[in-house]
């Protein structure tokens, strides 16, 4: 796969900060999230870990502009977040999603740039080479006229890559973007998400493999309904931060420093 030269890429080099400030989110009357504060910027890889329930995926849906903030502030670049929406890629879990909707890898990669050119202006050149851009670097070319329902679950996650990549989004937010995959499309999913983040890309993943961490990572939040600890993986992937976050260090953890 060779990378793409997005004019995304080029911006991502200043460095511009995500910043989350005291944040609360609540489904009706039931707070998910509260006092959630963290701040990191393009160029990270950052794991969102925490036990079930612990608001992973409403951080990410709240950060995404999914879902309505209670209190505090999401910021992209010093300016609330709901300005920059065509900048932020959400990819959801695969499990739901309707991997059964007739549709192909092209039409799923094509549905990346709506954020630019919105729902009804035709298509340019600069949008169609975008998209091809995207389905090669993600290594599928060959299954550009594929249903997206006879794609293995590594090739199910690329296309959801590669419409982030057509999108041209500075932030990806992936949930558990490596769960069911088998261990070489891990390996080379997580190759992929480093080539991301070395371009200057900022992701953030909810993960559940501990093994994985510091292998993928540069930073760590860790969540249980409010912010544990963030920041380094050498620093917040401690024994004494995963006890306090899940009760009890995780059963697939190893002995962390």
């Amino acid at each position: 796969m060779t990378s793409p030269t997005h004019a995304s890429c080029a911006h991502c080099s200043h460095h511009h900060e995500l910043r989350v400030e005291n944040l609360q989110v609540c489904y009706r009357h039931v707070v998910a999230l509260h006092d959630v504060s963290f701040a990191t910027s393009c160029g990270a890889c950052v794991a969102l870990i925490g036990p079930n329930g612990a608001g992973k995926s409403t951080l990410l849906k709240a950060v995404a502009g999914l879902l309505p903030v209670a209190s505090g502030r999401i910021l992209w670049r010093d300016t609330k977040i709901a300005k920059w929406c065509r900048e932020i890629a959400y990819l959801p879990q695969r499990e739901n999603v309707d991997w059964h909707f007739p549709i192909t890898v092209r039409g799923v990669v094509r549905m990346g740039r709506y954020p630019q050119t919105g729902w009804w202006r035709p298509f340019s050149t600069a949008d169609a080479s975008a998209i091809d851009r995207a389905i090669e670097w993600m290594g599928l070319s060959d299954l550009a006229d594929r249903q997206i329902s006879h794609l293995s679950g590594g090739q199910q996650q690329r296309v959801f890559l590669a419409r982030a990549l057509a999108q041209e989004a500075h932030v990806l937010l992936l949930d558990e973007p490596f769960a069911g995959l088998d261990r070489n499309t891990k390996s080379a999913l997580a190759s992929i998400l480093r080539q991301l983040t070395e371009e200057g890309r900022l992701v953030i993943a909810s993960h559940h493999d501990m093994d994985t961490v510091r292998d993928i990572y540069d930073e760590v939040l860790l969540l249980h309904r409010t912010s544990v600890a963030f920041g380094p993986v050498a620093d917040v992937f401690t024994d004494a931060h995963l006890e306090t976050t899940f009760g009890s260090k995780p059963s697939n953890a190893k002995e962390v420093a």
